[in-house]
């Protein structure tokens, strides 16, 4: 898969964000701003504007021209946001790693989207960045993507006491890992 256009299924695609993808970002933050709260940092009013997404649309280039990061929108048919997926925080040498960041519309949740959006994610991961491990981390109550991981042969490697600072106090999280290049062996499979 190249960053290109990703058929997810009839209604949705994955493709990497764009310029001019502000407007539409804006709309899909405040459409999922009390659904997002209890699970990212806090934001602020500016953060919710056409011109702070914009903005962020243009490092989201800027980042993957520089092999930083890769960022992707879940879009609908109407080209509408219903989600993103974040290759964040690449790293070669010799880690050759990446974070995965995702969220989804909560008009959109338990269809199995954030499922076949990450399984695309960990393919091009492997075949396009040749990376060899991918991580995330979800808040010990955020069961739905911890489901999500699981599904996707993440495994569970640990937790982080107060790892990230989400809805404004410093929270605990669960660690996961995905190994690309071999499947998830039965000795391995975490705590």
């Amino acid at each position: 898969m190249s960053a290109g256009v990703i058929r997810l299924d009839t209604e949705h695609i994955l493709r990497p964000v764009r310029l001019g993808d502000g407007a539409a970002l804006s709309r899909a933050y405040l459409a999922n701003r009390e659904h997002l709260a209890p699970w990212e940092p806090s934001r602020t009013e500016a953060f919710f504007t056409v011109a702070s997404q914009e903005q962020h649309a243009q490092q989201c280039v800027d980042d993957a021209s520089a092999g930083r990061s890769v960022r992707f929108v879940i879009a609908s048919d109407d080209g509408e946001i219903r989600g993103r997926m974040n290759i964040n925080n690449i790293v070669r040498g010799a880690f050759w790693s990446a974070d995965l960041g995702y969220w989804v519309d909560v008009s959109r949740l338990r269809r199995g989207l954030a499922h076949r959006a990450v399984a695309q994610i960990i393919e091009y991961s492997h075949t396009e960045l040749g990376l060899h491990r991918l991580q995330a981390a979800t808040l010990v109550h955020n069961l739905g993507s911890q489901s999500v991981l699981r599904g996707n042969d993440f495994e569970r490697i640990g937790m982080a006491p107060k790892y990230l600072r989400i809805a404004g106090e410093w929270q605990d999280h669960l660690l996961f890992q995905r190994l690309l290049e071999e499947p998830l062996s039965a000795r391995r499979e975490g705590p």
